[in-house]
């Protein structure tokens, strides 16, 4: 097969060189496929992953080993039995009494249709007046209409996900990932949450430790702690985990004083962090990279807000900056992610569609190790079996069919603009209407949440009211003024460490601009109720 890309010779030594593809580019995708030949993939079909990275990838060198670390449920698991034989599926002239699989024709569906924004249009009114109705067949398969169709999608499937999609997501992931081993591979996913579950329950046994940010998603805590697995945090700043931190926790651990072995799990939101709305900057990422070979740490690298990257944020009343100029411009401006620099194959990183087109599809995908993978998929065979089809179906005829990779780039530059504008609403409302001597704050460069700093410091009941008690003060002064935010306190990773701060988050990804303005002015009103302090002082970020 015909590499992805031109060639170029980069010696390693005096005597040796080795040939290094250029990275996958967009334009690289249809030939990749046209030299492939065209997609057969019927139902429950298995997928050949390595036909979707095409031969690019033969020089880097093969993920580290993690048998070691995989626990005991997960090595006892052999997969689906019945699954194993759907390989044979291809066979010419098979006649099939294997399966259990019902006939389409009793599916009571002959056809689906959704109506699509045509790029560059993008918007709700654009789709109204001049969208794409995108429509499925139950048959469109074998009528050479489609490469998927209904027959297909909403019969049983592989825990992978189906192959149309999965193709997909394997070329996005190259174009913008570009692992730096070779056996990587990615598996659909019901979404992050369940990847996260079963994740844990694949590398970890009760009593075990994990690591992650001291203020961390919390259903995150909420997964690990009711199978056994213990969660303690590491200190942040305004990038997120701090890599200096990591490594202090992990050099000083005391067994005896923790009551858990030295953690081997790290679990890390990266880019517009929630709750905080922190972002690794490169070389922060680099940085806990680094810990994690000292330590031989394996990271779930969960990324859901990774395309809410924002343009910088410049002031109230400053020129906006403008839209990458281009596509490869918009792949560039990203922060590159722990997989991109993943050189041992120590990441799983799971992405979702979630954040990005409706959280509603339940359907993501993680990228890891074939190793991590087939152990993930072993244990998927018997509890998910992979995504579901009607999600599959419509983001396949979105995604390849109609957007296509550069399409979807494109919707992705648009939301990026969506949610800037978003962005700078609530920081406009914050330094119009928050009390500055109080409340600070760091612009979020990506992502959903506000990150609302309160110095209870200076508040009149202070310390006689411990930080719990003001904090359940002024959450209850916001809900008289008619304002929900959500306390930092439920975000703890340890909630029986020792906490000095007080936070709020805020979303401002659902409500309208006029309603996050009012909603931060009634945010302001409740502390200084709760503050005594007068009507007039302004906000500011710090």
């Amino acid at each position: 097969m015909a590499p992805p890309g031109a060639i170029s010779v980069e010696a390693i030594s005096d005597t040796s060189a080795v040939l290094i593809p250029n990275p996958l580019m967009l334009d690289d995708v249809d030939k990749r496929r046209t030299t492939q030949g065209k997609m057969v993939a019927g139902t429950a079909a298995t997928a050949d992953t390595e036909l979707f990275k095409g031969s690019g990838h033969d020089h880097k060198p093969r993920a580290k080993r993690w048998n070691h670390r995989f626990s005991g449920e997960s090595l006892c698991r052999e997969g689906s039995s019945i699954k194993k034989v759907a390989r044979f599926l291809k066979t010419p002239g098979l006649i099939s009494l294997g399966g259990g699989l019902p006939s389409s024709e009793y599916f009571p569906f002959d056809s689906i249709s959704v109506k699509v924004p045509t790029p560059p249009y993008f918007t709700e009114t654009e789709t109204q007046a001049s969208g794409t109705t995108l429509e499925a067949g139950k048959y469109d398969l074998i009528q050479g209409e489609s490469l998927y169709d209904i027959s297909t999608s909403f019969n049983y499937g592989q825990v992978s996900g189906s192959p149309q999609l999965l193709r997909f997501v394997m070329e996005h992931t190259e174009l913008v990932h570009d692992p730096p081993y070779s056996d990587w591979v990615c598996c659909q996913t019901i979404g992050s949450t369940s990847a996260l579950d079963m994740a844990l329950r694949m590398l970890t046994t009760r009593g075990d430790a994990m690591l992650t940010e001291e203020y961390t998603f919390a259903t995150a805590v909420e997964t690990a702690v009711p199978i056994g697995v213990k969660v303690f945090g590491v200190p942040m700043d305004e990038q997120g985990l701090l890599a200096t931190g990591l490594d202090e926790v992990l050099s000083s651990w005391d067994e005896a004083a923790r009551g858990a072995k030295k953690p081997f799990l790290l679990y890390t939101v990266p880019t517009g962090q929630n709750p905080t709305g922190a972002t690794q900057s490169e070389q922060r990422k680099r940085d806990i990279y680094a810990v994690a070979q000292k330590h031989d740490l394996f990271i779930l690298e969960d990324d859901p807000y990774y395309f809410l990257q924002m343009q910088p944020y410049t002031g109230q009343g400053q020129p906006d900056v403008p839209p990458p100029s281009s596509r490869e411009e918009f792949i560039k401006s990203l922060t590159p992610s722990l997989l991109k620099m993943d050189v041992d194959g120590r990441v799983m990183r799971m992405d979702s569609f979630s954040k990005v087109l409706a959280p509603g599809f339940r359907t993501g995908w993680i990228t890891a190790s074939e190793e991590v993978v087939q152990r993930y998929k072993m244990a998927g065979d018997v509890s998910t079996q992979g995504p579901n089809g009607i999600s599959q179906l419509t983001l396949y005829k979105l995604l390849d069919e109609h957007w296509g990779h550069g399409g979807f780039l494109d919707w992705l530059v648009h939301i990026r603009m969506e949610y800037t504008k978003r962005r700078d609403v609530i920081l406009g409302a914050c330094e119009k209407h928050l009390p500055r001597e109080i409340v600070s704050w760091v612009p979020p460069a990506a992502g959903m949440f506000h990150w609302l700093r309160v110095d209870y410091t200076k508040h009149p009941h202070y310390p006689t009211k411990s930080i719990a008690e003001l904090e359940e003060e002024i959450f209850r002064a916001c809900i008289r003024h008619g304002t929900l935010v959500i306390k930092g306190s439920g975000f703890y990773a340890d909630a029986s460490a020792q906490h000095n701060t007080m936070f709020f988050r805020a979303t401002y990804s659902a409500a309208p601009s006029d309603k996050i303005d009012e909603a931060i002015k009634r945010f302001g009103d409740a502390v200084r109720e709760s503050f005594g302090i007068t009507q007039g002082s302004n906000g500011s970020h710090s």
